[in-house]
């Protein structure tokens, strides 16, 4: 009976292998799903955690307890505030795709050295498709060049939204942000500095499950929020980046600093 009762408790153990299968993929094959490879870890670090737990109560009946409470309730809070944070973030994911306003600022993402990534494509073709429905509206490329891009991702914007039939006057490059806080305030420089004024109201193109923590950088910024999304191709990099945002959203309440990973 003794051995019967430890079979059953070991058990999950079960699941950290095709967990571990895919925390694998997701860090070595599967590029830009490196949040994912994170959940996975955490799930496989929480079943040897309750797995062995009912072991260390039998010796140390009352640390045993009292881990095993302290960690239950603090995944429970953390769960909480988590599901929470990712209903703003499916809210705002919405946007207003038919607002109007005068300017629109696209967010940039990676550049493949064979080009766009699926992300910025996404990006691109949602802004093309703002701009052809409101001519008269004027859109700043932002995005600089990381270490590992061939180019600038503002430049590459430019040159896909020209491909797409936008008139190149109707674009501004703003080719040195690093991160959406550079994003939004570099764009907001370059119109004030092209216009005369600073624009009260922003459009901001970007993927759907960034545009919350963006409305936060604009609201820092002092302008009205306009979220432009573009909706994600993938459903599995969509999963992967709607959970990531959680994290995302709480660097910036908590450090106030850019979480663009």
């Amino acid at each position: 009976m003794c051995k019967d009762r430890k079979k059953k408790r070991l058990w999950p153990l079960a699941l950290c292998a095709p967990l571990g299968v895919l925390a694998y993929f997701c860090k070595f094959v599967l590029p830009g799903y490196g949040f994912s490879f994170l959940v996975c870890l955490c799930l496989i670090a929480l079943i040897l955690f309750y797995t062995g737990m009912p072991f260390v109560t039998e010796r140390y009946p009352v640390f045993g307890r009292v881990l095993t409470r302290t960690v239950t309730v603090l995944l429970a809070l953390g769960l909480a505030v988590c599901a929470v944070t990712e209903g703003f973030v499916i809210k705002a994911s919405f946007g207003s795709p038919n607002e109007q306003t005068d300017y629109v600022v696209v967010l940039g993402a990676k550049v493949r050295s064979w080009g766009p990534s699926v992300s910025l494509w996404d990006r691109i073709y949602a802004a093309a498709d703002y701009l052809k429905a409101h001519p008269e509206v004027i859109a700043v490329v932002s995005g600089g060049q990381g270490a590992d891009e061939p180019e600038t991702e503002a430049g590459c914007m430019y040159r896909e939204l020209v491909n797409l039939g936008v008139e190149p006057e109707r674009i501004l490059i703003e080719d040195r942000a690093k991160s959406t806080w550079e994003n939004i305030r570099f764009s907001l420089d370059l119109l004030e500095k092209e216009t005369g004024a600073r624009p009260a109201k922003l459009g901001v193109v970007s993927s759907e499950y960034h545009l919350f923590r963006a409305s936060l950088f604009a609201k820092n910024a002092g302008v009205e929020f306009v979220g432009i999304p573009a909706k994600t191709s993938r459903l599995g990099q969509k999963i992967n980046h709607f959970m990531r945002e959680v994290a995302g959203v709480w660097h910036y309440i908590l450090l106030g600093g850019n979480y663009d990973a």
